[in-house]
């Protein structure tokens, strides 16, 4: 029979709803650390949660149209969910957000981000990860639109002489996507190479 603590923390989690991170740490009214370690696992054990890295596990959404079953998170899901939890801001390092855009086909095993948080190292399953460095730059932080800062990262990332009118082409239709106030507010924070050609698109 489940046991008491147990099945609260199963109820707690789905109060929370399908596709929500939960953390061991915010569950220890429920027992010692041991203890709602172990319900945890047993949870894991039965496929009601999945355990994505040390004190991390995810709630999963269901595909019943397509038929694909457990969707999975990706990294940029997981690092978003620990941002939020430790109350820091994340930027993705220009490698991530080119892939993030799909102007990369390289596939990212590991994430790379820049934080105003503590630099760390998640482990992610077998040979992915998520990193997290630290930066004083409160520039680079001070995005309005996320799409905006992946864009300017990417940019960063290739480089003003790289910066080919193919990839031009490219990256206009994600500038048109991004409100008005948002990129008024977030060019003047991008270099002015960048910022130049942004302008002139």
């Amino acid at each position: 029979m489940e046991n008491s603590a147990q099945n609260t923390i199963r109820q707690s989690i789905i109060k929370k709803g399908r596709g929500k991170f939960v953390f061991l740490q915010d569950f220890s009214v429920y027992g010692s650390r041991d203890a709602v370690k172990k319900a945890f696992q047993r949870l894991v054990n039965e496929g009601f949660i999945l355990r994505i890295a040390n004190g991390i596990y995810y709630y999963p959404q269901i595909d019943k149209v397509l038929g694909l079953g457990v969707i999975k998170p990706s990294l940029d899901d997981v690092a978003q969910a620990i941002a939020k939890r430790d109350r820091v801001k994340i930027i993705p390092s220009g490698t991530y957000a080119l892939n993030m855009l799909g102007l990369s086909t390289q596939v990212a095993t590991n994430a790379v981000y820049y934080t105003n948080g503590t630099a760390r190292r998640i482990h992610i399953g077998e040979g992915k990860g998520i990193l997290f460095i630290h930066t004083n730059d409160n520039k680079m932080l001070s995005f309005k639109s996320r799409l905006m800062m992946l864009i300017v990262s990417a940019m960063r990332e290739i480089g003003e002489l790289g910066f080919s009118d193919e990839y031009k082409s490219q990256i206009k239709p994600f500038v048109e996507k991004v409100t008005t106030s948002d990129f008024e507010h977030d060019i003047t924070l991008a270099p002015v190479w960048v910022r130049n050609i942004l302008l002139a698109l």
